[in-house]
């Protein structure tokens, strides 16, 4: 009688086991990995709404007189404001023309290639607009929005001015409003203008990473 005998023994057995534990282990990760997808992809959406959607503090409104404009900093080109930036400090130009704010605090440092600082070369912009000089005040340091804000802050302190009113892009308004709450600002006023020259999917798309990043800082900040 023949009869069927394994002869692979108990060894090759348990050989196999880890084949099965490997296809386990990989469809989990899986499972993680497109879980952790979804999630950044929902995470990114929902702060591209709130960016996209943001119309300043007041929202839509005007904002109330005030001591300042504090215009947030961007990029020289060969020392003089690059076209996103020259439309910043048009509209606080603007502001300070109506009377809502009587002073313009002008904001940066010295940025790559150049050879003075972002708020000085506000400054000369607006001296050629007819602002008088002893209308602005410079921050020179800063090389971020947060210090843009902090710094500011202090220079608002030591001049014994109390209110601002922060000038900036429609993309960069949302965070830049949540900088100035967390810094103290009171009240958060934030005026925003459109562009007319800058890429908005950049800078858009861009503006989530750094909301996010800034979002990270502040939990730091607040000790974790």
């Amino acid at each position: 009688m023949n009869e069927s005998v394994d002869v692979r023994g108990p060894l090759s057995r348990m050989r196999r086991k880890p084949r099965g534990g490997k296809r386990r282990l990989l469809r989990v990760l899986l499972r993680v990995f497109l879980l952790g997808a979804a999630a950044l992809a929902l995470w990114c959406l929902a702060l591209f709404v709130v960016i996209f959607r943001y119309e300043g503090q007041p929202a839509a409104g005007a904002p109330a007189k005030s001591d300042t404009a504090i215009v947030l900093g961007a990029s020289l080109w060969n020392d003089v404001p690059s076209p996103g930036l020259a439309e910043r400090l048009d509209h606080a130009f603007e502001l300070y023309r109506a009377g809502t704010v009587r002073h313009l605090l002008l904001t940066g440092g010295l940025g790559s290639g150049a050879t003075i600082t972002e708020a000085e070369g506000m400054r000369n912009y607006l001296l050629d607009k007819g602002v008088p000089a002893e209308a602005m005040e410079l921050e020179t340091k800063s090389t971020s929005t947060y210090e843009n804000l902090k710094f500011s802050k202090s220079i608002m302190e030591e001049g014994g001015w109390k209110t601002a009113v922060i000038v900036t892009h429609q993309y960069h308004g949302s965070r830049a409003g949540d900088i100035a709450e967390f810094l103290g600002y009171d009240p958060v006023q934030v005026s925003v203008t459109e562009s007319e020259v800058l890429q908005m999917s950049y800078h858009r798309t861009r503006e989530v990473l750094a909301y996010t990043k800034w979002l990270g800082q502040k939990w730091l900040l607040h000790g974790g």
